[in-house]
């Protein structure tokens, strides 16, 4: 299951993870955001122990929202070592997330 970080353990959970981690900026009233949660969560399950699935509420944590220039939601970003290597903007595919995924595993 994906994690529900916020703006005061962000860094301590996401930018301090030793594994690689996808990071879902989402908000409850949006509705690609929704189509997208059944594929973040299949994401949490095939990848647990290999990559660290986390989901950013943009309405409650703008900090981090605005930190990483979220303007779109849903934004998927990909993180290795703290550092943002791809991100997918929009709703996607599931093989569109497996191959990001992948690249960075």
């Amino acid at each position: 299951m994906a994690i529900a970080v916020n703006d005061s353990n962000f860094e301590e959970v996401v930018l301090k993870s030793e594994l690689p981690v996808m990071v879902d900026f989402w908000a409850e009233w949006c509705g690609p955001c929704k189509m997208m949660l059944p594929l973040v969560e299949e994401a949490s399950v095939e990848y647990a122990g290999r990559l660290l699935v986390v989901k950013v509420d943009v309405d409650s944590c703008p900090g981090t929202a605005a930190r990483y220039g979220i303007r779109n939601i849903p934004t998927i970003l990909f993180l290795k070592n703290g550092e943002v290597v791809n991100k997918q903007v929009g709703a996607a595919p599931k093989t569109a997330l497996a191959e990001k995924i992948n690249a960075i595993l």
